[in-house]
């Protein structure tokens, strides 16, 4: 082969590489991230909590805002327009859907009681949706930890296949849905901000079993931050 055929080749060579530089760089630009702007409800209490059972594993209490979560621009809260359904045979689909209807206050009325044990309320979102956070207000009037916090996704409605863990803080395993890695924490009026990492599934579920101060169940509200499934 002469030199010149040798140039012509070793040119085409650079070119192809520069030009998937440049079209990997676009890709990164087009995803760029952005805060995830949250609204929060008022501030229920002051002070630092004393008296309430924590485990090794519980993170330390603390009064100021988390750092925000980093999420691709253009996210919709798409909670609002799912299908919600429970486990807990005493709320009604009225009732159920204060979950989702924008009302994170901490008063009796914006709160959702399930049943004692573990319990779960279900989001379909009638398509595979692209998920990159999660907030999660469970009553926070007053300061409590909730047990075994469990945020699971899956195309299948029964979850029995499929089934992907965004969270789980049940690291002793107590509602036999795996020991989790995550850890307890206090509720606050800022919600448990959770990093879904673009997880896709149609159907979400939404997991705990009492709380420091009750074995009741109680949700405020929930927001699940997504997009269309590509």
């Amino acid at each position: 082969m002469n030199f010149g055929r040798k140039l012509l080749i070793w040119a085409a060579a650079v070119a192809a590489v520069a030009g998937c530089s440049r079209s990997g760089s676009t890709a990164v630009a087009a995803e760029s991230t952005v805060p995830l702007e949250v609204k929060l409800p008022g501030a229920a209490f002051k002070g630092t909590p004393t008296n309430i059972e924590t485990n090794s594993y519980t993170e330390p209490y603390s009064d100021a805002p988390p750092a925000p979560l980093m999420v691709p621009a253009g996210l919709k809260n798409i909670a609002p327009t799912a299908r919600l359904s429970t486990s807990s045979t005493n709320v009604a689909s009225d009732k159920l859907a204060k979950v989702a209807d924008g009302d994170k206050e901490a008063v009796d009325s914006s709160v959702v009681l399930l049943r004692k044990g573990t319990q779960y309320i279900q989001m379909d979102f009638g398509d595979p949706a692209e998920i990159f956070a999660v907030v999660i207000w469970h009553a926070h009037a007053q300061t409590k930890i909730y047990r075994d916090v469990i945020v699971l996704v899956s195309d299948d409605p029964e979850f029995k296949k499929d089934v992907k863990t965004v969270f789980n803080n049940d690291q002793d395993n107590t509602s036999g849905l795996g020991a989790g890695k995550d850890r307890e924490y206090f509720e606050t009026r800022y919600g448990k901000r959770i990093d879904a990492k673009g997880v896709k599934g149609r159907f979400m579920r939404f997991y705990s079993k009492g709380s420091t101060e009750s074995a009741l169940n109680e949700y405020t509200e929930l927001e699940v931050y997504g997009r269309p499934a590509k």
